[in-house]
């Protein structure tokens, strides 16, 4: 079966109020076809989180459905959500680290529940350390980690078990330009392997040159920019 046509993520007129009546979001509707990588810009305070909750289950909306994979997912629950939810790789903004755990520890979760070999994942821990430049802290406990290190620590664990949607919530807040860039190619191999992937930013540089789509938060609706691809300015 081909999936250049098949949808992974479909918002149909979704909102999120919270108390009393602060709207987060507000009649979203968008379709993120399945291996697409998907950019969602904004200020801070737009939304871009709200709405990386709503994906991953994390929250639920007010109003509107969610599908994801051809599923509803405000209707499922129990084991059929968990399962769910171990197809899908956040990078939290807030990192969620275990911070008394090990670096190698950290990254080792995702693969542990979904039953990897002892050695599977002792592998993969090394070879994204490797990539993300922190394979001097395999044995580091995160809280002793700088909030960059961190930082890569949680993608390399929302990557780590290959899931088939990775959500990135500001993954380039506290890097450099140089580590900018690994985690960027390493993102961009994840969907090449075919990963949908959605990337919450408020950093140009990340978009400017993409030929992927790109979408704005305003005030808890998307716009779509006028300019996206081969953008200079």
């Amino acid at each position: 079966m081909s999936k250049t046509a098949e949808t992974m993520i479909e918002m149909i007129k979704v909102s999120k109020i919270y108390p009393p009546d602060v709207v987060a979001l507000r009649d979203i509707s968008i379709s993120i076809d399945v291996g697409e990588m998907f950019f969602i810009i904004g200020m801070s305070g737009a939304g871009k989180t709200t709405l990386l909750k709503l994906l991953c289950s994390m929250d639920s909306p007010s109003k509107g459905l969610i599908e994801i994979g051809g599923k509803s997912i405000n209707q499922l629950k129990g084991s059929k959500l968990a399962r769910l939810r171990q197809k899908i790789g956040v990078a939290y903004q807030d990192f969620k680290l275990l911070t008394d755990r090990t670096t190698a520890e950290n990254i080792a979760i995702s693969m542990e529940v979904s039953y990897k070999k002892p050695q599977m994942i002792r592998n993969r821990v090394r070879t994204l350390l490797e990539q993300l430049d922190l394979a001097d802290k395999h044995d580091t406990i995160t809280g002793e980690l700088s909030r960059g290190e961190q930082q890569r620590v949680a993608l390399a664990r929302a990557i780590a078990n290959s899931p088939t949607m990775i959500l990135v919530d500001e993954p380039t807040g506290n890097l450099d330009a140089t580590t900018t860039e690994r985690v960027m190619q390493l993102l961009t191999n994840c969907n090449k392997a075919g990963a949908t992937v959605v990337i919450a930013t408020h950093d140009q540089s990340l978009y400017q040159h993409t030929s992927h789509r790109v979408m704005e938060l305003r005030k808890g609706q998307l716009h779509a920019l006028a300019e996206t691809g081969g953008k200079t300015s």
